[in-house]
């Protein structure tokens, strides 16, 4: 009947199934029970079949209803996905006063920032690789504040332009953008950027996600600090080649709330520069840590971080209902079908578990244990 509605992927996980819909490049979480009344309704040439094939093959008291929620569900799930739109902007090369040079490991670039404000929107996470100048450079990068909007550019070509109340927008755009550099790789090389942060102990990796304030950062941090490497914080990066999660060189943002806890077990953490970028952020320190062996790991398990004050330490299975209810709202996922495939794929491959903890001596045991569970 509306075949044309159905989606283009679907995986079973456990009590649930994830859809993926190509036309607006979602992915929607239902249960079995649902899923066998969408397949029926796919299935059918008319509403009255559909209607009858559910009367006779179960007992359900209101069909109506049923058929009017598939309906609505279908519509939402086939939104075409917003495009932006190509703009052809020149550069405005009078808004470049700030110039800051970066020497990484394979690259060299250089960022014109046109204010100190704009500046803090990038320079904070990659300033302990800013160097005082460069003799070349393979990227320019320019970022700047015209008009309330923002805009990023790359090599004179505009990447980004956004309203300043967006500037995380930007904060995004440049990181996918320099992740190209490092790796030399096209944005549509990537599957996704997960709004997660991601250590290894040099064999394999684990993906941490969780909400604003429930210590992923904090964690993160504690792990990079006793024997575990940072591989990539707050934006972690994976490949199409081989579904590795890819190194970011941002340094990890630590929120005020965290001081305390870090400043015992980090010995240059108090000389870290307080930096005051808005008042919903507050004080942040942004902690450098050292290179891992490689440069891209692959990714073995995805832990929900949970952070609760006195607390024992529990890690525990958790569904993936649970999981992308957290990781997707905020993570980029690519539209292309390729990639919505490999994504469903590894996701079933991936060990998933909630993180609950406060003692730090118990956490990194559990962590470490856990790595070696992974990697026997």
């Amino acid at each position: 009947m509306n075949n044309h509605l159905a989606p283009k992927f679907n995986k079973c996980f456990g009590d649930y199934w994830i859809l993926w819909y190509a036309i607006s490049n979602s992915y929607s979480i239902v249960e079995s029970n649902f899923k066998t009344l969408l397949d029926r309704y796919l299935e059918s040439d008319t509403k009255a079949e559909f209607k009858t094939k559910v009367l006779n093959d179960s007992d359900v008291s209101d069909i109506s209803v049923i058929l009017d929620t598939i309906v609505t569900y279908l519509d939402a799930c086939n939104r075409p996905m917003i495009l932006d739109p190509e703009i052809i902007v020149e550069k405005d090369k009078s808004y470049c006063k700030i110039s800051k040079y970066y020497n990484f490991k394979t690259s060299s670039i250089q960022i014109n920032y046109d204010t100190e404000i704009v500046l803090k929107t990038i320079h904070p996470s990659i300033a302990h690789y800013c160097v005082d100048s460069t003799i070349s450079h393979e990227v320019t990068f320019d970022v700047y504040l015209k008009n309330d909007e923002l805009y990023l550019f790359k090599n004179e070509q505009l990447i980004s332009r956004v309203s300043k109340h967006d500037y995380h927008l930007i904060q995004g755009k440049f990181i996918m953008q320099l992740l190209c550099t490092l790796h030399n790789n096209e944005e549509q090389d990537w599957i996704s950027t997960f709004h997660g942060s991601t250590i290894t102990d040099g064999k394999s990796s684990i993906l941490f996600v969780g909400a604003s304030g429930k210590g992923k950062s904090t964690l993160c941090a504690i792990l990079a600090s006793n024997g575990f490497h940072l591989l990539a914080d707050d934006v972690s990066p994976m490949l199409s080649q081989n579904s590795h999660i890819y190194y970011n060189p941002s340094a990890i943002s630590i929120k005020k709330g965290a001081f305390r806890v870090l400043e015992p077990m980090i010995e240059y953490f108090k000389e870290l520069p307080i930096v005051k970028f808005n008042k919903t952020k507050g004080d942040l320190k942004y902690l450098p840590c050292s290179i891992p062996k490689n440069d891209h790991y692959p990714c073995k398990a995805i832990i929900l971080v949970n952070y609760k004050i006195n607390s024992e330490t529990k890690l525990e299975n958790v569904s993936v209902k649970t999981l992308l209810e957290t990781l997707i709202p905020e993570s980029w996922l690519s539209p292309k079908s390729l990639h919505a495939k490999q994504f469903l794929n590894w996701l079933a491959d991936q060990k998933i578990y909630q993180l609950t903890y406060s003692n730090t001596d118990s956490v990194i045991s559990e962590v470490t244990q856990l790595f070696k569970k992974l990697n026997s």
